[in-house]
């Protein structure tokens, strides 16, 4: 009998008008969007290739390793396609130097004529934040901006499941069809079961159409290249997306079996629809603020930045102490003017101390040198020094400030079926904020590796370090970076815990309305 119940719901649903309106507006969505994602992914990867090019020259014409400026790059992710998540709004370039750690939300201290040092902030990025794609040249991709293909699947398939389900049992009830099947040897666990799995099949339906052709799609592309590991990610996209769409499908069954009317049920669908789809998401980041009053935290971090500068401003001067260079660093001048020693290309100005310096060596044999090159390489050892512990304040704050609204603003969002669907898919992709933290510890570990290669070559103690007159700079000491994707378990756990929280939804919504449905009268 279940079967036969299946069957019959099933004919129903291949017959109608919603089901040709779901696989047509599937279909034109996601391969028109396909056709535009993968114009904007071949326009990231041609302006990543161009500065990773870019970044080469640079580093080539570099003459001295003390005003190198070293960039690092994030290569486009494939499955941005798929779930963009957060990677065309967090950028994709990151600065490596020795005055500054790489952070996914850093402070930025300001020196005020003051002295005071004021700090601002980077908010963490959301998944809900809007934002528009980085590097794309072509303003009509703007207009698609944020619609992936999960975006079309959580918005569109969402309001189709409850349009499947709205009139399930109420239209049943109100034509006489319920009390008709109820009059035979079914039970009523067995009517719902059918309804629901002859529905879910039917929705399953043009997400696999969709997928297939998008994927065929891609598979033109020859900028695209998918693995067997981002394949099992695609697998699990599509397993959520079964999941968060029986999600919306048991929500309008419930409401169907509450209510007896069939117009009165599709009401109430959309509202819900348009208040867990497109309104709590975007509501729920602005809901709470739980760090609230933090001036007494930046004061602290100010202090605790102000005197690490004034412990550095010790070390020099101690340093100097015992030196016979006099005057200011790093130039030096009263203990070099009237002197052909050096002339001054011009420096650049860092984070005290200020080494990053650029001058013509004219005497390489002057007893000064040695004191000079002294002075550089604890100069250098102290800035990495001190750049590290104002690391270290400024993350302790920024985990105070912005990281926490971030979670508080992560769990809010997280009470809508849309955004558990959002997390979990971008987890599956690896553009969620766990695959961008990813991303800046390997620029940290980098930035690390480089200073460990420097101190190999003994670069800082080295004439190379601040002349630009000694030849050219070997730059292959320069440790080649690569940031790989993280292992798809690792996405998969990252994923689990959204994809069982909607797991549990259905269950519960499946239990609440076989109660209901069991003692109604029809």
């Amino acid at each position: 009998m279940l079967r036969t119940l299946i069957r019959q719901e099933l004919l129903i649903h291949l017959m109608s008008a919603r089901f040709f309106a779901a696989v047509i507006i599937t279909l034109l969505l996601v391969v028109a969007n396909t056709f535009v994602l993968i114009g904007a992914h071949e326009e990231r990867l041609a302006d990543y290739s161009q500065r990773e090019a870019v970044n080469r020259e640079t580093v080539a014409a570099t003459p001295a390793y003390s005003v190198l400026k070293l960039k690092v790059q994030r290569p486009p992710n494939r499955l941005s396609l798929f779930s963009a998540g957060l990677e065309t709004r967090f950028g994709s370039d990151i600065d490596i130097a020795f005055n500054s750690v790489p952070a996914l939300s850093n402070p930025i201290a300001e020196v005020k004529p003051d002295e005071e040092y004021q700090w601002t902030f980077n908010r963490v990025p959301s998944l809900s934040s809007p934002g528009a794609p980085l590097g794309l040249k072509n303003p009509y991709l703007h207009l698609f901006s944020q619609i992936d293909i999960v975006f079309t699947f959580q918005v569109v398939l969402s309001l189709l499941s409850l349009l499947f389900a709205y009139d399930a049992i109420a239209g049943d009830w109100e034509i006489g069809t319920l009390r008709l099947v109820l009059s035979h040897p079914v039970g009523r666990g067995s009517v719902l079961l059918a309804k629901y799995l002859a529905a879910m099949v039917c929705l399953l339906l043009p997400v696999l159409m969709s997928l297939l052709l998008a994927l065929i799609q891609c598979s033109l592309a020859r900028s695209l290249q998918f693995s067997t590991e981002d394949f099992l990610r695609i697998g699990g996209i599509v397993l959520t997306t079964i999941v968060y769409l029986s999600v919306f499908y048991l929500i309008g069954l419930l409401i169907s079996t509450t209510t007896r009317r069939a117009a009165t049920s599709l009401m109430l669908c959309m509202f819900l629809w348009v208040v867990l789809v497109l309104v709590y998401p975007n509501w729920s980041r602005f809901a709470l603020n739980p760090v609230g009053d933090m001036r007494a935290e930046k004061l602290s971090a100010n202090q605790q930045i102000a005197q690490i500068r004034e412990e550095a401003d010790r070390e020099r001067d101690r340093f100097l102490a015992s030196s016979p260079l006099k005057g200011d660093p790093p130039i030096f001048f009263d203990t070099f003017t009237g002197t052909d020693f050096f002339k001054g290309g011009g420096w650049y100005l860092g984070d005290f101390p200020r080494v990053n310096i650029e001058i013509e060596l004219k005497n390489t044999a002057d007893p000064l040198v040695t004191h000079l090159r002294r002075y550089y390489e604890f100069a250098a050892t102290l800035q990495i020094q001190n750049a590290e512990k104002v690391y270290l304040v400024g993350e302790q704050l920024v985990a105070q400030i912005s990281r926490r609204q971030a979670r508080w603003d992560e769990r809010l969002m997280k009470l809508s079926p849309a955004s558990l669907y959002t997390f979990a898919t971008a987890a599956w992709a690896g553009t969620d904020l766990d695959s961008m933290t990813d991303y800046i510890r390997a620029a940290q570990t980098y930035r690390r590796t480089l200073i460990d290669a420097f101190h190999e070559r003994d670069a800082f103690a080295s004439l190379q370090w601040f002349s630009t007159n000694q030849g050219t700079v070997d730059w292959s000491i320069l440790p080649d970076f690569r940031f790989e994707q993280a292992d798809v378990s690792i996405n998969a756990q990252r994923a689990l815990p959204e994809l069982l929280l909607l797991v549990f939804i259905n269950l519960v919504l499946f239990m609440v309305t076989f109660l209901i449905f069991i003692k109604i009268e029809v």
